[in-house]
């Protein structure tokens, strides 16, 4: 493993797809309803550069889509396995928080599912805490019988 020092975070480019794809289904990301190829070309009509990479090198070793209109929103947060504990996903959401500050955005809010106890704790080591709030969704174009 090359030293997680050298991560730089940059905006996605189109060059790092195969990565991202890759890296998203090892870190368990994708589920078979998602097309992940349409997840980025939409991201990339709409403020692209808060699609952010992170790389070692040449390798794609973490991700996060960042969205904007009025609260921030941090989707697809990715740290390669093989570099997690390093500092990595923190160093991107302190990225992630700056180019949300950078645009006036007053909070950030993420979505996890509540069994999912290790990003749960990630996000409260990085000041997040538990909104009194209730998530819904409706999908558009997929079947009801799949899960978010």
């Amino acid at each position: 493993m090359t030293d997680a020092s050298e991560l730089v975070i940059r905006p996605y480019e189109e060059t790092d797809q195969e990565q991202v794809i890759d890296l998203w289904h090892r870190c368990n990301l994708l589920v078979p309803w998602i097309d992940p190829v349409k997840d980025i070309q939409a991201k990339l009509k709409v403020q692209r550069e808060l699609f952010l990479v992170g790389t070692i090198g040449d390798r794609v070793v973490a991700t996060a889509m960042i969205g904007y209109v009025n609260r921030g929103w941090v989707n697809y947060l990715a740290v390669d396995p093989n570099y997690r504990r390093h500092g990595i996903g923190r160093r991107v959401m302190k990225k992630a928080e700056e180019e949300l500050s950078r645009l006036g955005c007053p909070k950030i809010n993420v979505q996890i599912h509540t069994s999912n106890e290790g990003a749960i704790g990630f996000y409260e080591s990085i000041g997040f805490r538990r909104d009194d709030v209730i998530s819904m969704g409706k999908r558009l174009g997929y079947s009801d019988e799949v899960d978010s």
